[in-house]
């Protein structure tokens, strides 16, 4: 993430906190960098230099007038007409980490090799929740890779207790065991 999305995100985030529509704005956003990534010939069309500012507003419009909030719709015009339009994914990030601290939420992914079921990622919600005291954004993801067990993934830190890690550890003291 670049400084300039970090800028724009924080001062969308002001915006928005002062018009009590943090939440909604940031599910906006999420649904827009979405649908940007699905159609990324769309992004080259707002970047394309045979296109007037006016007629790239004139893209945006059409395509979310309505479906956003007019704070959202008048920050991508911005970031279009200033060119930066490739740099939303990265708005969206730091967006969603102001968002997160200003809530109490963390987000934490966790790997395993088989999908956890409904019951088990609620219990791992619950007791996250009681360790850290905040919030938890649970996001699952399936690794067949980790052969079993559990890694958390979280505020840039892994708390690893897969068998795929203790494997690696028995190597690794058998390559450095003398005899």
């Amino acid at each position: 993430m670049t400084q300039i999305a970090t800028t724009y995100a924080e001062a969308l985030y002001g915006l928005a906190k002062d018009a009590a529509i943090t939440g909604q704005i940031l599910e906006e956003l999420a649904m827009v960098s979405e649908i940007w990534k699905e159609n990324p010939d769309y992004i080259r069309l707002l970047k394309a230099p045979s296109l007037s500012k006016q007629e790239r507003c004139g893209l945006l419009d059409q395509g979310f007038r309505g479906r956003v909030h007019q704070y959202l719709l008048n920050f991508l015009k911005i970031l279009c007409e200033k060119g930066y339009i490739s740099q939303l994914e990265g708005c969206y990030q730091a967006y969603r980490r102001q968002y997160n601290e200003d809530n109490g939420v963390l987000e934490v992914c966790a790997v395993t090799a088989v999908e956890l079921s409904v019951v088990l990622q609620e219990n791992l919600k619950r007791k996250l929740e009681k360790t850290t005291g905040k919030q938890i954004d649970l996001r699952c993801r399936v690794d067949a890779r980790v052969l079993g067990g559990i890694r958390l993934e979280m505020e840039g830190r892994q708390l690893d207790g897969t068998i795929r890690r203790r494997l690696d550890e028995l190597q690794s003291a058998l390559h450095t065991t003398v005899i």
